[in-house]
């Protein structure tokens, strides 16, 4: 293992840069990062359309993230290969479309996310904006979402450990991630696949144990925070 990491480390980190395109782990975490980020304006939007008093709002959201959660990864990940380059009328490379269909998979799952959280500020908190004259959208901007988003934050962390694997499907179309790039040291040895793929899946399990520590020691953070100032927050 320590002759693999040697001769491959680099490649296994950052694939073929600065010469080449970026790969391995440093575009796994980049693929997560930017899944996370493009699909939260969305997936707030989605969790407050979840919410809506408006049946009409509520029910074509409901409809998405029921079918969208109820599909693999990688059903996704088929569906954006063949049907992003027809929207945009050209062929789009394989991270784009790793990208896309990761952005729909954490549309769903973090618009329940932050359905969720909207759902754990009281109810009295949304009649009193109101009743200063705020409207419905005003209410949600200003008084329940910069609460909500505190308290999302363990599991908006979360989902970034959930996507971090998710990148790994990415294998299949060839996108240059730290799977595939543990498949092209494969492939160069032949003779050393569990060692490989043992630095593979310990690579994996050090990152998200990692930001599981972040999520645990972040949620007790708040959960202390909750507990020195119930009376602050109820009335906040």
């Amino acid at each position: 293992m320590i002759e693999i990491l040697r001769d491959y480390g680099v490649l296994l980190l950052v694939g073929q840069f600065p010469n080449g395109p970026l790969g391995g782990l440093a575009l796994t975490l980049c693929l997560a990062i930017t899944g996370l980020i493009a699909s939260f304006p969305l997936a707030v939007l989605m969790g407050i359309a979840r919410t809506s008093p408006i049946a009409a709002i509520r029910a074509p959201a409901t409809a998405i993230v029921y079918v969208v959660r109820g599909l693999p990864v990688l059903m996704l990940i088929f569906w954006a290969y063949f049907i992003v380059p027809i929207l945009v009328g050209h062929s789009v490379s394989g991270t784009t479309t790793l990208i896309c269909a990761l952005v729909i998979y954490e549309l769903a799952f973090m618009g329940e996310v932050v359905r969720a959280g909207i759902e754990a500020i009281p109810a009295g908190q949304v009649e009193a904006a109101r009743s200063l004259g705020m409207t419905y959208g005003q209410a949600m901007r200003k008084v329940v979402l910069p609460q909500a988003l505190v308290h999302m934050t363990p599991s908006i962390l979360s989902q970034l450990i959930n996507l971090i694997k998710n990148t790994s499907l990415g294998y299949i179309i060839s996108v240059n991630e730290l799977t595939y790039a543990a498949y092209q040291v494969n492939a160069q040895l032949l003779t050393k696949p569990f060692e490989v793929y043992l630095i593979l899946a310990v690579t994996y399990f050090v990152i998200c144990w990692l930001l599981s520590l972040c999520v645990n020691r972040l949620e007790k953070k708040l959960n202390r925070s909750s507990t020195r100032n119930p009376t602050k927050e109820a009335t906040a």
